[in-house]
């Protein structure tokens, strides 16, 4: 899994959250909006494992083409 797809697949795992939390919200569903609000944060940590990988990769890379020249 790149880390640009990670990144990608975590902030749609929080959209996905915001509509479980609103949904649960304006219907009283107290366990579907505790369920976005989970599914909001496990998008938070995803998505920041995804830049952290994106940022090690542009890194090396970096660092490989400086040990080229």
């Amino acid at each position: 899994m790149s880390g640009q797809g990670q990144e990608a697949r975590g902030k749609l795992k929080k959209l996905r959250g915001q509509g479980k939390e609103f949904v649960g919200i304006l219907t009283g569903n107290s366990k579907l909006e505790r369920e976005g609000d989970r599914q909001q944060v496990e998008g938070d940590v995803q998505e920041s494992l995804g830049k952290a990988r994106r940022k090690v990769g542009e890194l090396v890379e970096t660092t490989a083409k400086a040990i080229k020249k």
